[in-house]
């Protein structure tokens, strides 16, 4: 079980170191980012199941009960982010995310639909795989559950903070780590109850939803 755990760490810390490199050193074009965090999240749990026969990846992917919940939840995190932009847009900068973005992950106005349409179904279920199936379910079957939910919320959380880099200061960032956090247990809550990870796939859609909404005001607005 420890030879387990101990691999499960492992990979979860490589992949998320690598994507940090990638994302605040290389800071390559959006499209090759995304495809390097694909072979990394994908293939890492993948990898993992190879060799542990006992590892059921595809149970994780059934759909079960608490769909409903799960929109009702997700819609709720939609209006509670977009209402915290709106009231704080006049007390912090925002402005420099956009510069970020342009700079190092090349997202302009021109692309910037496409780019949200992507972050909100695809690498929203990507990272619900990684995080919530793998750094979570994956590593409760051989660890305890204590650490399953705090080492996997806080991967979910510290591996954003190589994107944010520049976008905010340090009081914003710290908040929005607190905020990836406690998203992270929340999530880890939703899934344990239905055994899979489509109700907190669900949840973080809507969150990219919120997210994309801001990014969309902030694009078009200058």
């Amino acid at each position: 079980m420890k030879r387990k755990k101990h691999s499960i760490v492992f990979l979860v810390v490589l992949a998320c170191s690598i994507m940090g490199f990638v994302d605040a050193i290389i800071q390559p074009g959006y499209v090759i980012k995304s495809a390097i965090k694909i072979l990394l999240f994908l293939f890492s749990p993948i990898l993992y199941a190879h060799f542990d026969g006992e590892c059921n990846l595809k149970g994780l992917l059934t759909p079960k009960k608490g769909v409903k919940i799960a929109v009702l939840s997700g819609v709720g995190v939609y209006a509670i982010i977009l209402s915290a932009f709106l009231i704080l847009r006049d007390v912090f900068d925002f402005s420099a995310v956009i510069t970020s973005l342009s700079s190092s992950t090349g997202v302009t106005k021109s692309n910037f639909i496409w780019v949200a349409l992507y972050i909100s179904f695809v690498n929203s279920l990507l990272e619900e795989f990684f995080f919530r199936g793998f750094a979570f379910f994956t590593l409760k079957d051989v660890s305890s559950r204590m650490f399953s939910y705090i080492f996997s919320s806080a991967a979910f959380a510290l591996y954003h903070v190589s994107m944010m880099i520049g976008w905010f200061g340090m009081e914003l960032t710290s908040l929005a780590i607190a905020g990836l956090t406690t998203g992270g247990i929340l999530f880890n809550l939703c899934n344990e109850k239905s055994g899979n990870i489509y109700l907190s796939w669900l949840i973080h859609m809507f969150a990219n939803f919120a997210i994309n909404t801001v990014g969309f005001i902030l694009f078009y607005s200058v």
